[in-house]
């Protein structure tokens, strides 16, 4: 970024945050317009897709603690202060000497301004200056204090942010996508197998452009995971509610359960099962690089929401034949205890 663009933006207002905001803060309120502005959930609306790139702009720097730290520094010395061509500018616009004119309570409007250091003739140069307000050394000094701007030879480009939202076959499967990046690129990516909700890809070289022949930064992916109508995920395992009736609890059954390939694979209830009792089938759950998880059929007695005339007689034989207790005599007993 040019140092001109920092003078002149105000990140925080963009974000709509506060300047003292914390880190955790911060990154909520810029998924919360992120999700609002994204180019996804705004097709051919040119209007959010400026508003997500200035949001990705502000949030690269905000996020960054030492960016950031740059960008305060700068905003607070230059207060809205200008770059320009020539001294007075069009317009009025200050240049460098009014700038720091101001810096070193020397007065503005345009005179020229000698900084002597006892080296080189008794005048240092810009760089050297700027390396004095930065601690750094020499025209790096200076390259480091405003981005970089062609000083100090190749500059690597900023790490940018991204985040994109997958259907939860698609994370569980991994596929190809398009991204469109903050500064309006459009990137092919390769989401892996298996990511999960929230998780970040790092995708290196596919953030912003490096200056002088410097590498390309990285593109930080953020993952967001829509939840699927039958499979949950825990971890690398796939969890799912299976329905059987009162007689297969009973009397145990083998079972049909629907598994992520679309398939079914066969499953034995045991007798006198349980309402949430969990079979497991190994294999059978999300597939990584480094592992595979299993399918956890989690049981779920279901009641029938009407008998007929002989299932109710049944019903009522089978209970006058049951002997008198509560099932709930050890729940309450152990609330008392």
């Amino acid at each position: 970024m040019a140092s001109q663009d920092w003078f002149e933006k105000d990140f925080y207002k963009v974000l709509g945050v506060d300047k003292n905001i914390s880190e955790a803060e911060l990154k909520k309120a810029y998924r919360k317009l992120a999700r609002q502005y994204h180019p996804d959930s705004n097709p051919g609306n040119t209007t959010a897709e400026e508003k997500f790139k200035e949001i990705s702009e502000a949030y690269d720097v905000l996020s960054d603690a030492e960016k950031r730290k740059e960008y305060d520094q700068i905003r607070a010395m230059g207060a809205g202060a200008r770059f320009s061509a020539g001294p007075g500018g069009p317009g009025g616009a200050n240049n460098f000497e009014d700038l720091f004119g101001g810096l070193f309570n020397q007065g503005g409007g345009g005179g020229g301004y000698t900084y002597t250091t006892g080296g080189r003739g008794g005048s240092a140069g810009y760089e050297e200056m700027f390396s004095n307000l930065f601690g750094g050394g020499g025209t790096q000094g200076f390259g480091q204090g405003f981005g970089g701007a062609g000083f100090g030879g190749p500059r690597r480009g900023a790490d940018q942010r991204a985040s994109t939202t997958l259907n939860f076959m698609t994370a569980i499967r991994g596929d190809t996508i398009d991204l469109q990046a903050g500064d309006g690129r459009v990137i092919t990516v390769r989401i892996p197998a298996g990511v999960k909700d929230g998780q970040k890809i790092k995708l290196r070289g596919k953030g912003g452009k490096g200056t002088d022949g410097g590498e390309a930064g990285d593109l930080i992916l953020e993952v967001t995971v829509n939840p699927h109508p039958v499979f949950k995920r825990d971890g690398n395992n796939i969890a799912v509610d299976v329905p059987i009736t009162f007689a297969e609890a009973v009397n145990g059954a083998t079972i049909e359960v629907p598994t992520l390939d679309g398939k079914t694979v066969k499953v034995k209830v045991p007798p006198h099962s349980q309402t949430g009792r969990t079979l497991r089938v190994k294999g059978r759950g999300v597939e990584t690089k480094t592992q595979k998880g299993d399918l956890l059929a989690h049981l779920q007695i279901v009641v029938p929401n009407r008998l007929t005339k002989e299932q109710q007689e049944a019903l009522d034989a089978f209970i006058a034949a049951s002997p008198n207790e509560n099932p709930r005599d050890d729940l309450l007993r152990a609330a008392k205890a």
